[in-house]
């Protein structure tokens, strides 16, 4: 997992420098990529030249795609299917908890107030999805 990129889709550019600030404080050397936005996050999918990510976080409040419509898109795809999405987000409503998971978020977390708690949010989330062993084949469970 050490070549694979996170993505991140985050429109907030004060929170995505927290999640690169966090990201260097637990020492991850994987290369993050921020997408701002839904649509520019599956374009950067699209790129050919980009490699896959092992996981991507998303925020769910963002123009042009929030992050549940992102969800419902990649996860249509089949070469994107298996890429984990931790979503990562200020929203505590049931609502926006239920679309996630139903669109096929892997885990969801309410972003901390205090930065430390969120470095170890951050770390876990990682860590986890390092040690996990998933397909990389496309097409892989159809």
């Amino acid at each position: 997992m050490k070549t694979k990129p996170i993505l991140l889709v985050e429109d907030d550019k004060i929170d995505a420098l927290t999640v690169q600030r966090a990201l260097k404080q637990i020492g991850e050397e994987n290369v993050l990529i921020v997408a701002k936005d839904g649509e520019t996050a599956i374009s950067v999918l699209e790129n050919h030249d980009t490699t896959k990510p092992f996981l991507i976080l998303l925020d769910l409040n963002m123009p042009k795609m929030n992050g549940v419509e992102f969800l419902l898109k990649l996860k249509s795809n089949k070469e994107f299917k298996t890429v984990p999405v931790v979503v990562v987000t200020t929203s505590s409503d049931e609502r926006d908890i239920k679309k996630s998971y139903d669109a096929g978020a892997a885990g969801y977390f309410i972003k901390p107030v205090d930065y430390n708690d969120f470095v170890v949010i951050l770390d876990r989330i990682v860590s986890y999805w390092k040690a996990c062993i998933l397909p990389e084949e496309e097409g892989w469970y159809d």
